[in-house]
């Protein structure tokens, strides 16, 4: 989000106190709070309700603990989150505002605040999440990165975690259209983790969207990334997994979304790769096969076009791959040798070229330009 925008979307301090100060209590979890939101109206009106009034909504413990003087966290929070402030592209979302995402506002539990670094409105546009192993394949971050930049290119903003392997691959698919990006973090917005995607959320935050849910200067531990997963399932119309093992994360992702009415897409892979176990396993409970990018958008019943293969504006990135091609079958490495490019951007656009009826894919991972 631009330096001017991010000021819409930044509380007053009073309001963003009375905020912070509900986040913080002890025993007050996202349905706790929006029970006192919904019987109070705001924060601050919670904490100017009587203890008899806010027993009529929460245990007598509870109640007591709300009609307690700030407590030190708050104010230390309130101090850092109004620095944080200052810097251009940052802004914090609270459940009230009328830009919060309105998909998150369907699950069980939407986060009070959300940290939010970069272009806030893409939390609201039309997403599917793309995720998988951290250990990924490299056919598998291949198949990330091109899933992801076809996606974007239809106008579709791709949501992953921000982690190593697929999540890396969707967010830098992503990055290559229209559709950007948002990587939903495990840690404070002012942090970056792994290490290793510090340009990588950077660039995001620049081009897209960094968000988490967590109080700045919260550093990664275990239990946040599931909490984190199910608002990567609840920002998203869809989630597609790419690989995943039998017990990996992105299973929880998955169910998550199953939890809250979205779809659940999953690739299919070799029976005898571990990394494809956990995708078939969500093929036998209902998820959907997909080959294509073309299964997900008919799924989707999504409108969107290519704008790279409109009529007439084909893109420099397709105008390479196709005089790479020429009228042979090759495979998506040999064409990346000879256009210069990334294979997964090769990949995105012969997707995009296999949409447009441009290409067709034949045995043995090979392309060849159709008659």
């Amino acid at each position: 989000m631009h330096a001017e925008a991010s000021v819409e979307n930044e509380p007053p301090a009073n309001d963003l106190a009375a905020w912070l100060r509900l986040q913080h209590l002890p025993g007050v979890g996202p349905v706790a709070a929006r029970a006192l939101l919904a019987r109070f109206g705001l924060p601050g009106q919670i904490f100017a309700a009587s203890f008899d009034a806010l027993r009529e909504v929460v245990s007598t413990s509870l109640a007591r603990t709300i009609t307690e003087p700030p407590r030190r966290v708050a104010n230390s929070q309130l101090e850092l989150t109004l620095q944080w402030l200052q810097r251009p592209g940052n802004a914090v979302l609270t459940l009230a505002d009328a830009a919060y995402p309105p998909l998150l506002l369907e699950i069980a539990d939407p986060p009070l605040l959300l940290y939010v670094r970069g272009r806030a409105e893409l939390l609201s546009r039309p997403g599917i999440a793309i995720i998988g192993s951290r250990n990924a394949s490299a056919q598998g971050m291949q198949n990330a990165a091109a899933f992801a930049e076809s996606l974007s290119r239809a106008g579709l903003t791709i949501i992953s975690g921000l982690a190593l392997g697929i999540d890396t691959q969707a967010h830098e698919g992503g990055l290559r259209g229209p559709g950007s990006t948002v990587a939903v973090i495990g840690t404070g917005a002012d942090l970056v983790y792994p290490k290793r995607n510090l340009d990588l959320a950077q660039r995001i935050a620049e081009q897209g969207c960094v968000v988490s849910e967590y109080a700045l200067g919260l550093p990664a531990m275990p239990a946040n990334f599931p909490r984190r997963n199910r608002l990567i399932s609840g920002l998203a119309r869809g989630v597609l997994v790419i690989e995943a093992a039998a017990l990996s994360g992105s299973l929880i992702t998955a169910r998550l979304a199953g939890e809250q009415g979205r779809d659940v897409y999953a690739l299919p892979g070799s029976i005898h790769s571990t990394l494809a176990k956990g995708c078939h396993a969500l093929i036998k409970q209902g998820a959907k096969l997909v080959e294509s990018v073309e299964d997900v958008l008919q799924e989707l019943q999504w409108q969107g076009a290519f704008p790279a293969l409109a009529a007439g504006s084909a893109s420099e990135p397709v105008d390479e791959v196709l005089a790479a091609l020429g009228h042979d079958p090759h495979g998506a490495d040999t064409l990346a040798e000879r256009s210069g490019l990334a294979v997964g951007a090769v990949m995105g656009q012969l997707l995009a070229l296999e949409m447009a009826g441009l290409v067709e894919r034949l045995p043995g991972g090979l392309f060849q330009r159709c008659k």
